[in-house]
Parts: C-alpha cells; sequence; structure tokens
C-alpha cells in the first residue's frame, strides 16, 4: 500500500474478527513501530502483548463496566514510555512512543488488520498498572486493539486546511 494511500485509508475500528492476530504478525508490527524517531537513540517505548491471564487481572482493575470493551479485540498490546528525570527527555521520548504507535497502526492497516488506539483510564491507576506490570517509571500511552477487519468505518470529517495552518513571515 502507497503511504499516502494507508494514511488518508487508516481507520479506528471497534469491531473485530475473533481470531487472534498471530504472534509472528505481532511481532513484525512492533519491530516495525521501534523504527519510529526518539532523540538520542533512547528506545523509550515498551510493549506487553497481553494473555489471557493479564487480560483477566486488567478486566478485575477494570470492573465489569469497562470489562466488555476489554473483549472487543482479540488481540490487545499495551504500550508505555520510560520516564525520565529530564523533562525535555521525557517529553521527546513520550512523543516518540506515539509515534511508535502510529506507526504500528499503519503497519497493521497495509495487512489488512482494524486497530483501535485507546487510552482507558483504568491503566493510570495502581490496580490497572499492577495488572499488566506496569513500572513506576513508565508511563502508559496506549493500548491498542488488533483484530482482523470485521466491518468498514465511516471516514470521519476533517478540519480545512486553513484552519489548522499558518503560514509565518
Amino acid at each position: 500500500m502507497e503511504l499516502e494511500a494507508a494514511i488518508r485509508s487508516r481507520r479506528t475500528h471497534k469491531v473485530f474478527g475473533a481470531e487472534p492476530v498471530p504472534a509472528e504478525t505481532v511481532a513484525e508490527l512492533i519491530e516495525l513501530a521501534t523504527w519510529a524517531p526518539n532523540h538520542h537513540s533512547t528506545n523509550p517505548w515498551r510493549f506487553r502483548v497481553l494473555g489471557p491471564a493479564s487480560l483477566e487481572r486488567l478486566k478485575q482493575a477494570t470492573g465489569p463496566e469497562g470489562a466488555s470493551k476489554l473483549d472487543r479485540a482479540p488481540t490487545l498490546i499495551a504500550v508505555t514510555s520510560l520516564r525520565n528525570e529530564d523533562p525535555v527527555v521525557e517529553e521527546e521520548d513520550l512523543l516518540a512512543t506515539g509515534s511508535a504507535v502510529y506507526a504500528l497502526l499503519l503497519a497493521a492497516h497495509d495487512r489488512g488488520l482494524a486497530t483501535y488506539w485507546r487510552t482507558p483510564g483504568v491503566l493510570r491507576t495502581t490496580d490497572g498498572r499492577a495488572a499488566l506490570g506496569i513500572a513506576d517509571n513508565e508511563r502508559f500511552v496506549a493500548l491498542v486493539h488488533l483484530g482482523t477487519l470485521r466491518q468498514d468505518a465511516l471516514v470521519p470529517e476533517r478540519a480545512p486546511l486553513r484552519d489548522v495552518l499558518t503560514t509565518l513571515d
């Protein structure tokens, strides 16, 4: 798939096929994500692919209301960014990790897979972080839902360029 087409056609999906994404494919997507730019090659990102036990722990931490949302996709990847004592480095690393997540989403889309970048509040709580073994020196960035495509998603409207672009002298 051409890059411009991938960027314009990637969508957020909330309905997935039941089959888990093969581990080899997940590993390929994560490896591609690590090619995101990161200042001084800090490699700040950490990826956790949830298995049945970790998913159950996260559901317990979430509670009944949020647990059903965790069953939307057959494969879940929690992404964190390492914290740093230097606030500038920490900000750069956080943005690099966000770029890595986007690279993962585009790579999945290129393979015909559906994705959903979520930021559930439970992963900012002590119980949610403990459920996935997220250390104090990590910041939660994304819970990527990944699976086979079951239905097309609507194309969202974008703000016109004139609303987001300023050309400076």
